[in-house]
């Protein structure tokens, strides 16, 4: 069993004792902890509940919605929702805050409590902290009988659709007349009800549609990455559809599919995304220190200032919001559009891609050929007890001297043809070792040198 706390939320494995995983005791506790630290006055709290479709889902819910009914919160219940609705539907409720029930990519067995704040947005450190911290106490005063909050259930649904398809930059008369045959895999969850209404809100007529049963029984493994979309690769190998689109089960990161079966590139949904927002509008970008040196090259031939976060959601709308940018997200398929809200969203990638597809009136797989075309490795490296992660990455910042090095999170070492980025996990003790190049050989090769390194200085083999 498994439990894991953070700045972000709690996430964990159902069932197992109190600590071990995420069971009632535990979800009653972080949630009261989550009421405490929301309430700044003597005002009764309005806090936003929406989940995805996992199993546990509904069991979590009527936890977490009667212990906030029990702190004297007043509940909007949204029900079945994506994560980016459940974050529009704070601002659309002038909410103090909203709780999230989703564990994302993870396997149906987890589930978690994403926490908001009054802007739909994932809380900061300080914030999040401060819900730990107050959950370690474990001393609640919950509300007297008269002082009981009141539920009140809304689909929220329609109004993130109308939200996506009222942007200026979304052309549905162009997706219309493009008559696109779009494939969706859903992986049984919320995405099996956002991804049709917002596609025939669009105008695409032509959908066929993979695991889009909101029941939580995952057909594969949820996180969408290439080992993991089989099914709808093979379905496309054909070209019977113009592009594929597959989500995570809280719909907040989006994989494409090109014509023939083959994948867009994760790292791709963001830069695809940004090139026709910046060819109509300019302005900066932003993506965490992870994410593919593409967004920068695109940014830049449109003239425009592109800039990095570290690591974490919260931390590129941060960066977003200092740089005033216009778009930005992460490599895992997010996209973060402020004209809409602050949150990675597919739907407002869908709606994006789509329309650029339209205006370019080409092949996904040709659109994809415009880009720039990087490989990232993805490595890690178990730590040992004579391992000192912060004093190696103290030598590798001197080794590495001579090249661009940039130490917020972690070390990333920008060479002339990739990067390499070395961060030690918040959850496992390993260190992550991403690195990007032209050709997947070379960023393997900028991989090992750095593990090598490692292993001189500790002495390991």
């Amino acid at each position: 069993m498994s439990l894991v706390k953070s700045i972000s939320g709690i996430r964990g494995t159902i069932g197992g004792r109190v600590g071990e995983g995420l069971n009632p005791l535990d979800i009653v506790r972080f949630t009261a902890a989550y009421a405490v630290s929301r309430k700044k006055d003597d005002k009764k709290l309005r806090i936003v509940v929406g989940r995805d479709a996992r199993v546990s889902g509904e069991m979590v819910e009527k936890i977490v919605v009667g212990t906030l009914l029990g702190m004297g919160c007043d509940v909007i219940n949204i029900g079945l929702a994506t994560t980016p609705t459940t974050e529009l539907a704070v601002i659309g409720e002038k909410a103090d805050g909203g709780v999230i029930l989703t564990a994302s990519h993870n396997p149906k067995q987890w589930n978690a409590l994403k926490l908001l704040n009054e802007r739909g947005m994932f809380l900061t450190d300080a914030e999040g902290k401060e819900v730990l911290a107050i959950a370690e106490k474990d001393d609640f005063i919950f509300a007297e009988v008269e002082e009981l909050g009141i539920e009140t259930k809304k689909d929220y649904l329609p109004y993130h659709v109308e939200n996506v398809i009222s942007l200026p930059l979304v052309d549905k008369e162009a997706i219309e007349k493009a008559n696109f045959t779009v494939a969706i895999d859903c992986v049984n969850s919320v995405g099996g009800i956002a991804i049709p209404a917002i596609l025939k809100a669009l105008g695409v007529k032509n959908v066929i549609e993979l695991n889009c049963t909101p029941d939580g029984n995952f057909p594969h493994n949820p996180e969408p990455l290439p080992e993991n979309l089989t099914q709808i690769s093979d379905l496309m190998h054909d070209g019977r559809a113009d592009v594929g689109f597959v989500v995570d089960p809280d719909v907040d990161r989006l994989a494409i599919i090109k014509e023939d079966g083959s994948m867009f590139g994760e790292e791709y949904t963001l830069v695809a995304c940004a090139d026709y927002v910046l060819s109509h509008t300019k302005g900066s970008t932003v993506s965490n220190l992870s994410s593919s040196r593409a967004l920068k090259d695109v940014t830049e031939k449109h003239g425009c200032v592109y800039s990095s976060s570290k690591v974490g959601e919260v931390n590129v709308t941060t960066e977003m919001e200092r740089t005033g940018a216009i778009i930005g997200g992460e490599g895992n398929g997010g996209v973060i559009y402020p004209a809409s809200h602050y949150g990675r969203d597919a739907l407002v990638g869908i709606a994006l891609f789509l329309s650029h597809l339209a205006h370019k009136k080409c092949k996904t797989s040709q659109l994809r050929a415009e880009y720039p075309d990087y490989q990232i490795s993805k490595n890690k490296l178990q730590l040992t007890p004579q391992m000192d992660i912060d004093t190696i990455l103290i030598a590798l910042k001197g080794i590495y001297k001579m090249y661009d090095i940039d130490d917020r999170d972690g070390v990333k070492i920008n060479f002339p043809q990739g990067w390499v980025l070395l961060r030690k996990s918040n959850t496992e003790p390993i260190v992550r070792i991403y690195s990007e190049a032209p050709t997947m050989e070379q960023a393997q090769k900028f991989a090992d040198a750095i593990i090598a390194e490692i292993k001189r200085l500790t002495g390991s083999k």
